[in-house]
């Protein structure tokens, strides 16, 4: 764990991430980073929830109908 001091850009504040942790993240300048609040915090990252669940609901359309899918794909 390391800590990041917030920092005056321009009319908003901001904190500047260091480049190790980008690297770490696959992040570079002008890619967007999401904010989840979790139990214990808030938690950063460069993958959108809201992803999760499409996925979520795409394998259980696709559990529900296998039999149907096994079929056309013959």
């Amino acid at each position: 764990m390391s800590a990041l001091k917030l920092t005056q850009i321009g009319n908003s504040v901001g904190v500047i991430l260091p480049k190790e942790l980008l690297a770490r993240l696959k992040l570079e300048k002008g890619d967007t980073l999401f904010v989840t609040e979790t139990a214990n915090g808030v938690t950063l990252t460069p993958y959108d929830p809201a992803i999760d669940e499409h996925l979520r609901l795409g394998r259980e359309f696709m559990r529900e109908y296998r039999d149907t899918f096994h079929q056309l794909a013959k």
